[in-house]
């Protein structure tokens, strides 16, 4: 990355706030949601990994789900607290661009694995009889698998047109970690073509899953309304609760960010809807997912139970 003829060698992060006073208050903050998010996520993984009853394909992608935010969140609060800890924001070049490109990928990742849990919901429910051939062990992989080689490609586009770019003496980003569109505009040099391929690859790798899962709730909606009771059709769309939270929360927060025109970007809206999809987002999934899941509930507590008493020993 070229500053005239010069390599730039660092970035500087200022953080959510400027105001040294309120550092130590969001530094308790942020500690507490990485703290809750790793020890939920973590529960969630292993719960399902001990427990027979949970090896289905709906936990196998909650379990993808759930480690793909642990590396989500662990790619930006960590280096945050140890800005404010050190009261030295520096970010060198590759490690900018390392943090980026873990960022983008994993946001990409999390909204795939969303629209694989909506398949599975709609195949449990619009078509139970052929539940087991539709969601094999190989096509559970290959949802999985894919997303990851196509976030892959999405991320190493945006970051290689990104070298390509000069930038000036600005090199403040006015955020609490390496996103993409401040970074963009920081450039001296033309953007239209990074601002381009935002906007047709990054938006449609959100867009499409997102369609996607509309798609699947508007059939699952049509399916549960032919059940002639009212226990029936609850019971049925209850099973879609957790799901259905999840993705509000995540597309809400996204929006805020990739939904909007370029022009109408504000550096401190950025800075919210950043903090509910990248740390609010995978702290509340485990609650999500384990509160409104009675088969979940059981697990963990089963978990817990176990290793209560294996510490005990």
């Amino acid at each position: 990355m070229l500053q005239g003829n010069q390599t730039i060698s660092e970035f500087f992060l200022l953080g959510l706030t400027a105001v040294s006073e309120q550092q130590q208050h969001i530094f308790e903050l942020f500690l507490c949601m990485y703290l809750v998010a790793m020890v939920g996520n973590s529960l969630i993984i292993l719960a399902i990994v001990n427990d027979a009853h949970l090896h289905s394909p709906m936990y196998f992608f909650l379990a993808n789900l759930s480690f793909t935010d642990i590396c989500f969140i662990s790619t930006t609060v960590p280096k945050m607290l140890a800005d404010i800890q050190s009261q030295s924001p520096v970010i060198s070049f590759a490690g900018c661009l390392t943090q980026m490109y873990f960022f983008m990928l994993l946001v990409d990742l999390d909204n795939f694995l969303l629209a694989a849990m909506a398949y599975d919901r709609y195949v449990a429910i619009c078509h139970p009889l052929h539940y087991a051939a539709l969601l094999s062990l190989k096509r559970c992989a290959l949802l999985v698998v894919t997303p990851c080689v196509v976030c892959n490609l999405v991320s190493v586009l945006h970051l290689g047109l990104l070298g390509l770019l000069n930038f000036c003496d600005q090199r403040e980003i006015p955020h609490f970690f390496c996103d993409l569109e401040p970074i963009l505009r920081l450039a001296c040099s033309d953007t239209q073509i990074n601002d381009l391929i935002v906007l047709v690859i990054g938006g449609s790798v959100i867009f499409i899953p997102f369609t996607f899962i509309c798609v699947s709730y508007c059939l699952i909606a049509c399916t549960v309304l032919r059940i002639p009771s009212a226990k029936g059709k609850w019971k049925t769309f209850s099973t879609c609760g957790s799901h259905f939270l999840a993705v509000s929360l995540f597309y809400g927060s996204v929006s805020g960010v990739y939904f909007l025109p370029s022009s109408a970007y504000s550096a401190e809206r950025d800075k919210v809807a950043a903090i509910m999809y990248s740390v609010v987002t995978p702290m509340m999934n485990p609650f999500i997912y384990s509160l409104r899941n009675k088969d979940m509930k059981a697990a963990v507590r089963r978990l817990l139970i176990r290793k209560t008493y294996f510490w005990r020993w």
